[in-house]
């Protein structure tokens, strides 16, 4: 996934002329054609990034979707609603789409503190499709800019597209820490 990443920055850096070694500034303007280089990479590892946190939801007994390692950090079912939530919000709106409309606030505080299996794994395949859904739509060009996510300061796309994608396998490797902790092994491990 990172590598991925790597190679769309290194194919970004290409396709703007920019060397390598040096650093995409935020206040580098990208190429439209850049742009939809980052997208089409980026919406490829959200499909990933879905059938690896589907595969462990599946594969994680409903008995241990309350299980942490220790009090104060989130639960299997809190990982796996987080990254739901970030598909029907942060993901879209990161680079500029609309959130889902899930009926609200409290709706959104529902799909927070759910703790059933088949309703989170409904809710993990609807927000990932949705956030795939609503990058892959966008017009590479109004991707060109730069913009703030969550107060991160003025981001181009690929600095947007690797600060998500960080976050998504931060949460993903934790749940993959948690099943291993419950000696549920990783279905693409096996």
């Amino acid at each position: 996934m990172r590598v991925r990443l790597a190679f769309v920055a290194l194919s970004l850096a290409a396709a703007i002329g920019v060397a390598p070694a040096r650093s995409v500034s935020a206040q580098d303007v990208t190429s439209k054609d850049a742009a939809a280089v980052v997208q089409k990479g980026f919406v490829a590892d959200l499909d990933e990034l879905q059938t690896k946190f589907v595969g462990l939801a599946e594969a994680i007994p409903q008995d241990k979707y309350a299980w942490r390692p220790m009090d104060g950090v989130r639960s299997v079912a809190e990982v796996l609603t987080l990254a739901a939530l970030e598909g029907y919000s942060f993901i879209p709106t990161s680079f500029g789409a609309k959130a889902a409309d899930l009926g609200g606030r409290e709706a959104m505080a529902a799909v927070r503190t759910n703790t059933d299996k088949a309703q989170i794994l409904d809710h993990l395949k609807k927000s990932f499709a949705y956030a795939k859904q609503q990058v892959a739509a966008l017009d590479p060009a109004t991707l060109t800019g730069t913009h703030k996510v969550m107060g991160q300061g003025d981001l181009t796309v690929t600095q947007t597209a690797d600060h998500i994608a960080g976050d998504l396998h931060e949460h993903l490797g934790q749940l993959i820490a948690y099943a291993r902790m419950n000696h549920v092994v990783p279905p693409w491990s096996k």
